[in-house]
């Protein structure tokens, strides 16, 4: 993990391998943003050298120079932060946040940098740190050391002259936390499926909350029959990995809220029986990205021991075709009861969703959120950078959905229409199919879910598959791969629950 630490030291004084520092247009060439934690000198002297460069302030353009005499380090890194804010304004947080990523990246096997962008107050301090955490990680797991692997960036000092003392710290130690705990979410997509089974993502969750003081409850295929989860047995029939349903919480003496997050976590979907065509499989380990990033959250409030009860579930399978995997037309009965009709079984996460929805509104918390992969329908309505937010109450799914946006995740509120909820119940053998209609069906499957949440209980619904993973090239603080989607999110919420901002249970 990359090391992070502060400093009032002027950028002609620290030593460092880089300086980074942001530009933005003007009207003839770039010229050094506002705010910034470096010599005005320094950044005119530079000015000029990357007009010549061709550098116009871009955002996230980067340039690299030899610094200008008086520097502490011999690179200079300039990167765009498009144009300036308006008199009065701030840059806003995710600006810099992008920012410094890009520029951590453009660093990978770097020593030690030093960022000089604006961080006047805690908010920017918080954004420039996150954001140069995030944008260094890099998986090496699976990877044989060699010649051309440089390694993320080792060390990054932030500039924080004129930032108060306490919230500048404040800031720097909730960023440390969550770059952690979203490269754990990475990392466990990122991870090959014949690495992470259904066990050893529970071992994953059993050793971090030992690690973090969590309490944790594993139900393997035996307890898992005997409970009668048949959506999570059904699902994982197919598998020579039987499932698991994993329960971790973090708990505070003093909390008056408690929020259930519930997560996807099909380590490998193969759609089953309704196998997936050529060319869709490659990607499915990361359809556990729910239930990795509902972890990651719960360890993150845990950590920052938040004032708010938040108990993770997270449903694991693995979805493959074989002799005892479940057919389409077979019908399951779910944890409470309800009888579902498998019409297709590669619509398989509400299936292990619907049994976690129950249990986890039988310890009847103030709100649930879950989080799944879940289709690719949302992808063809938002893209690959924005996920869908559902739920049963307006004013939960408003702050869910500003939670995300507040925290850097683009999110976007998405209906329920009771129409669509008609289809998933046209069947003479059981109480719901799995299928409905197939336009708008990632709604359609929000209404599934629906239907397991006990009432009087806030819930909502993420719709991370777009996000969760990029299969492009990387860009800002956002690698290839895993991404973490949604762990930043959920942990902002948490902070708000425990600010007050969450409503009581019915």
């Amino acid at each position: 993990m990359t090391a992070l630490t502060l400093s009032k030291t002027s950028a002609t004084e620290l030593s460092a391998d880089a300086l980074v520092i942001g530009i933005v247009k003007g009207e003839d060439g770039p010229v050094p943003a506002p705010g910034a934690s470096a010599p005005a000198a320094l950044l005119s002297e530079a000015a000029g050298v990357l007009a010549t460069l061709g550098a116009k302030g871009g955002k996230e353009e980067i340039t690299k120079l030899p610094a200008p005499a008086g520097s502490g380090a011999p690179l200079l890194v300039a990167v765009g932060l498009g144009s300036a804010p308006e008199d009065g304004e701030g840059f806003p947080a995710e600006t810099l946040r992008r920012a410094a990523g890009a520029a951590a990246r453009a660093l990978a096997g770097t020593e030690h940098a030093a960022f000089a962008l604006p961080a006047g107050d805690a908010e920017q301090v918080a954004a420039v740190a996150e954001g140069a955490l995030l944008g260094a990680y890099d998986f090496t797991a699976f990877r044989k050391a060699g010649e051309d692997d440089r390694g993320p960036l080792a060390r990054v000092t932030v500039l924080t002259a004129g930032a108060e003392e306490a919230g500048r710290l404040a800031a720097a130690a909730r960023a440390e936390v969550l770059a952690a705990e979203v490269a754990r979410t990475r990392d466990l997509v990122n991870t090959p499926p014949n690495a992470l089974t259904p066990a050893d993502f529970a071992a994953h969750v059993t050793e971090a909350a030992a690690e973090h003081g969590l309490t944790v409850e594993v139900l393997d295929e035996a307890a898992l029959r005997e409970g009668g989860f048949g959506g999570i047995l059904g699902v994982g029939a197919g598998s020579q990995a039987p499932p698991r349903l994993v329960r971790v919480a973090h708990t505070h003496p003093e909390a008056d809220r408690t929020i259930a997050l519930v997560g996807k976590g099909i380590t490998y979907d193969s759609g089953g029986i309704s196998l997936k065509p050529a060319g869709h499989n490659e990607t499915m380990k990361c359809d556990m990205a729910g239930a990795a990033a509902v972890l990651s959250a719960t360890v993150a409030a845990a950590r920052l021991g938040l004032k708010v009860n938040v108990t993770g579930w997270l449903a694991l399978a693995e979805n493959m075709p074989s002799g005892s995997a479940t057919r389409p037309g077979d019908v399951l009965r779910m944890y409470g009861g309800t009888t579902v009709e498998v019409l297709n079984t590669d619509a398989e996460g509400r299936l292990v969703l619907a049994d976690a929805l129950v249990r986890a509104g039988e310890e009847s918390p103030d709100a649930i959120v879950d989080v799944a992969t879940l289709t690719g329908a949302m992808m063809l309505a938002l893209g690959k950078r924005i996920f869908g937010v559902m739920g049963n109450d307006d004013a939960f799914r408003a702050l869910v959905a500003e939670s995300a946006e507040r925290a850097g995740e683009p999110a976007w509120e998405m209906p329920l229409p009771a129409e669509l909820a008609e289809g998933l119940k046209a069947t003479v053998i059981a109480d719901l199919k799995n299928m409905g209609e197939r336009m708008g069906g990632g709604l359609v499957a929000g209404l599934f879910l629906k239907e397991f949440v006990p009432a009087g209980t806030a819930w909502a619904h993420l719709d991370i598959a777009g996000p969760a993973f990029n299969e492009g090239g990387a860009f800002g603080y956002t690698p290839k791969g895993g991404t973490g989607t949604a762990v930043r999110a959920l942990l902002t919420l948490a902070e708000r629950a425990a600010a007050g901002e969450l409503a009581a249970r019915g």
